[in-house]
């Protein structure tokens, strides 16, 4: 995507041909900061204090990870160890472990000595393809946005409810959740977002309205609990958010306040849609509540948050008392009979076992054996 007049990906190979440079989005919406990895040390980092978030990125970024370790240490050792580390920085996005599953798998049976070439070619190439499996996603999920404003009044925008950012800053390009709005917007369909902010981290509030706003999308921010009380009111047509890892059987992990989002729209009979690329499903897990170890962070993230003061300056700032403790689950699991319909780069499936094996027969028969 573009932020003012230069294209922008997440993360890319820098000059000089092994370093990784990417878009540290701690310091978004207030300043764009691009920072050079050159250590696995540095891109675990970058992983576990969220300098890249989003499941597509963060697996990409794994994948950069295993190849500068292989330009270190190409031994089997050093692969084995790499994939150790870099698995235990979150532990809820699949992505994660399909990236370096897919890194691990494909060098062990290359030589030592061509195992860094081939790990930066195959982390380019995952890279590439997270970008079309988005693009894909968003000309699917356009169609659902084209059949709403089909019945829209002349002028009316088809509104849009986003939790968290499943934008193009939680992938490579085009972002999941986003990709069928920055499509209805590329072709004239009258849009309208409600951003919520989504604490404790706010990325509704920092990047996704950053992202809108960049974009030239209509779009509101709102509080995470106005969410409910606007589709009382009529003034949501559907919900869209993203997924860290959906099971087998269509149950949906995403961003903390993801189910309540659910709850609400299936009181007010608003579709509630999940964007995700095929690897973010984890063909292993049937049953989302019991089986995903959700990532409990510090509570830091609860009691303290970032801002601009009146003088320009980034700052942090505690906005509970020193003397209580805060709980930080990351994540909860909508579970299948809440969710309208997955959106994939393949269509969308129903938010059953029997829908994803129809879009992935290939896929669920290789993983679940």
């Amino acid at each position: 995507m573009k932020v003012g007049d230069r294209h922008y990906r997440t993360i890319w190979v820098n000059e000089d041909g092994w370093s990784v440079d990417l878009i540290d989005q701690r310091w978004l919406p207030h300043e764009l900061r691009i920072e050079n990895v050159r250590t696995v040390e540095g891109i675990a980092t970058a992983i576990r204090d969220m300098w890249v978030r989003g499941a597509p990125l963060i697996g990409v970024t794994a994948a950069y990870g295993v190849a500068m370790r292989m330009r270190e240490d190409a031994s089997d050792a050093a692969l084995d160890a790499v994939w150790e580390q870099l698995h235990e920085t979150r532990p809820t996005a699949i992505n994660l472990r399909w990236a370096l599953d897919e890194m691990r798998g494909l060098l062990r049976d290359i030589p030592e000595a061509d195992r860094a070439a081939a790990a930066y070619k195959r982390a380019a190439e995952i890279a590439d393809e997270d970008v079309e499996l988005n693009r894909s996603i968003g000309r699917n999920g356009l169609e659902i946005i084209r059949e709403i404003a089909a019945r829209k009044k002349p002028g009316e925008p088809v509104n849009i409810l986003t939790h968290c950012n499943a934008g193009w800053l939680a992938t490579v390009d085009f972002g999941t959740a986003t990709s069928p709005i920055y499509h209805a917007v590329e072709e004239g369909i009258a849009v309208h977002v409600y951003v919520d902010e989504t604490r404790p981290r706010n990325q509704g509030a920092q990047l996704t309205a950053w992202e809108m706003a960049g974009h030239g999308v209509p779009h509101t921010l709102v509080v995470d609990n106005a969410g409910g009380h606007l589709m009382q009111h009529g003034m949501v047509d559907m919900v869209i958010v993203g997924t860290d890892r959906t099971t087998a059987d269509g149950d949906v992990c995403n961003k903390i306040g993801t189910y309540l989002k659910a709850l609400a729209a299936k009181d007010n009979n608003v579709p509630f849609y999940v964007a995700l690329p095929s690897p973010t499903i984890d063909w292993t897990v049937h049953d989302g509540v019991k089986e995903i170890p959700i990532e409990e962070r510090s509570g830091d993230e609860v009691s303290l948050v970032w801002g601009k003061d009146e003088d320009g300056k980034v700052r942090q700032v505690r906005i509970s008392p020193e003397a209580s403790p805060a709980g930080n689950p990351a994540f909860d699991v909508t579970p299948a009979r809440l969710v309208t319909g997955l959106i994939t780069e393949r269509g969308i499936a129903d938010a059953s076992p029997e829908g994803l094996a129809k879009l992935f027969p290939d896929r669920a028969k290789s993983d679940a054996a």
